[in-house]
């Protein structure tokens, strides 16, 4: 379908704090629609009245679908009475949720916007983890590899560097070290053992797509493509060379070809948990 021929929606997506929440929750499901294009206008740290009816007056031009993340009593009422005068969807994402936890716990919740973005300890360790994805990418970093939680080893364009991020972001601290062909792996790498050493795994991609990832990449910087860089036989013995060490030290490996980056960083996620809790080896 091309993109004239989508339909387009417009999404306000409203919170009191970052609005991260409820953006996801919006991408989430209108991916589930074939054919639907949402356009998002972000309404972020909405916390006065003036501002609930500065947005209502955008709805009213440009009717569309508003979901929110609004923990106060005052603003949440202003707004589904506006949207109910201009006959429009108004859903709360998080109230059968936040209703689940509440008779589960037989607690109220605290009505406080943003507090999952409180500067708590696993906000500073998320921090300490970028610090170190960005400090220890593409092989930077080396003498102190194994004060990492997760290597990421493999060959060039497999995504290394934006998955280490996202592991960051989670709050683990993950380095990457490429395969170099012709050099391999660096004996930093390739000494850590025990029980202790940081979690090694191998990025591999179906050579094919490896090499059509490359050429843009080429492209991008204005370089020529005659090279060994995007000969495919070279790209397949390259991977084949890479895919022999990780199951020569028992790495474990993921195939990224099909995986978006959110997909591979779950399933390392997935992996480093179970081996945290002495599931895995």
């Amino acid at each position: 379908m091309s993109k004239t021929d989508q339909r387009e929606i417009q999404l306000y997506l409203v919170s009191d704090s970052t609005g991260e929440t409820v953006q996801a929750i919006a991408r989430a499901c209108i991916v589930q629609f074939e054919g639907v294009e949402g356009v998002e206008h972000h309404w972020t740290l909405v916390r006065t009245l003036p501002k609930v009816d500065q947005l209502l007056e955008k709805v009213g031009d440009n009717p569309g679908i508003v979901l929110f993340t609004l923990v106060s009593h005052e603003l949440r009422l202003r707004l589904i009475d506006g949207c109910r005068r201009l006959r429009v969807p108004c859903i709360s994402v998080l109230d059968p949720f936040i209703n689940a936890f509440e008779n589960y716990l037989g607690v109220a919740a605290n009505q406080r916007p943003g507090r999952q973005h409180a500067m708590d300890s696993d906000y500073f360790s998320r921090i300490e983890a970028m610090q170190f994805a960005l400090i220890h990418d593409d092989g930077q970093g080396l003498h102190d590899l194994h004060t990492a939680d997760v290597i990421l080893t493999g060959v060039s364009r497999t995504s290394k560097t934006p998955t280490c991020i996202y592991l960051a972001n989670r709050g683990i601290k993950a380095a990457n070290v490429p395969f170099v062909p012709g050099i391999g792996l660096p004996d930093e790498l390739l000494s850590l053992t025990g029980p202790n050493a940081p979690m090694v795994i191998g990025l591999t991609k179906d050579p094919a797509s490896l090499v059509q990832i490359r050429r843009n990449r080429l492209k991008m910087i204005a370089e020529g493509d005659e090279t060994d860089y995007v000969d495919l036989e070279t790209v397949r013995q390259e991977v084949l060379t890479c895919r022999k060490i990780c199951r020569d030290k028992n790495w474990q490996m993921l195939d990224v070809s099909r995986r978006s980056i959110e997909e591979t960083a779950a399933a390392i996620i997935q992996h480093y948990e179970r081996r945290q809790e002495g599931s895995a080896p």
